[in-house]
């Protein structure tokens, strides 16, 4: 029975967007990653609609894109003139914006609808090598400036019955991001870097682990070994508790589906399918 559910429900993915642009623009560091998103949406139904929480954006409640046709922000700086000109013009989808936001109230998550808030590189870095059409509507739903990660794992609760939709959900960000080390070759990150992603691993993918001890490390994830060298801040990492808050009542166990260099440093994506 829980297979024949678990294959009637929309995937949950939580996956890396690299450095900026810089996958777009043919950066040597990021070529396995672009691989990578490129062959897992061919193995992907392809949805009717596209719900992205992205690492980089942040709001005091919970928002919601809500525009028919949301514009590019270029929320990098200081890259070649090309990374101003990447376009992805993929519709928004107004009514999906409106279910997020009854759901998110219904469990009393304070919530809001925003017409003018644009696509950042979360979702249009992923989703240009992803689904080059761009014809897939889609939606961006904020982080809590808060940062807490239990609050982050009830917003994804809140939403859960997206899965029986047809909507592709993706956690946006990076299962390790620490800046200085993407960008200093003279620090030697490895050992902090693969105990972090084996806790990573282990906590999502393990069998045996019960579910309420999942959801305490994940909420708890600043014990994991060197959480905070690999995340000095967690705005990359907390994509993945909405991830799992979506997907735990259905299929709590994820696969892991990349697990490889980007820049230098180990890197792993999550599906919960």
């Amino acid at each position: 029975m829980t297979n024949q559910i678990s294959q009637a429900l929309s995937p949950v993915l939580f996956l890396p967007h690299g450095g900026g642009p810089l996958p777009i623009l043919g950066d040597k560091g990021h070529e396995k990653m672009v691989s990578f998103l490129r062959k897992i949406a061919s193995e992907l139904n392809e949805p009717s609609a596209i719900l992205v929480i992205s690492a980089h954006w942040e709001e005091e409640q919970a928002t919601i894109t809500s525009g028919n046709h949301p514009e590019i922000i270029y929320d990098y700086y200081g890259f070649p003139a090309e990374a101003y000109k990447i376009q992805y013009a993929a519709p928004g989808n107004p009514v999906l914006a409106k279910k997020i936001y009854t759901l998110l109230m219904a469990s009393d998550i304070p919530a809001r609808l925003d017409e003018q808030r644009g696509f950042d590189h979360g979702l249009f870095v992923p989703l240009k090598l992803m689904f080059p059409q761009a014809r897939i509507p889609c939606i961006q739903l904020s982080l809590l400036k808060n940062l807490n990660p239990q609050m982050h794992i009830a917003l994804g609760k809140a939403i859960a019955s997206l899965r029986e939709k047809n909507i592709l959900i993706i956690g946006s960000g990076m299962s390790f991001h620490n800046l200085k080390t993407f960008f200093t070759n003279d620090i030697d990150s490895s050992r902090e870097n693969n105990a972090f992603d084996h806790w990573l691993i282990e906590t999502c993918t393990h069998p045996e682990i019960l579910s309420e001890v999942r959801k305490q490390r994940l909420i708890e994830w600043e014990k994991a070994p060197f959480a905070r060298f690999c995340h000095p801040r967690e705005e990359h990492l907390l994509p993945l508790h909405v991830c799992y808050g979506i997907a735990c009542a259905g299929t709590p166990i994820a696969k892991v589906v990349f697990n490889d260099e980007i820049m230098g440093e180990k890197v792993t994506s999550l599906l919960w399918q």
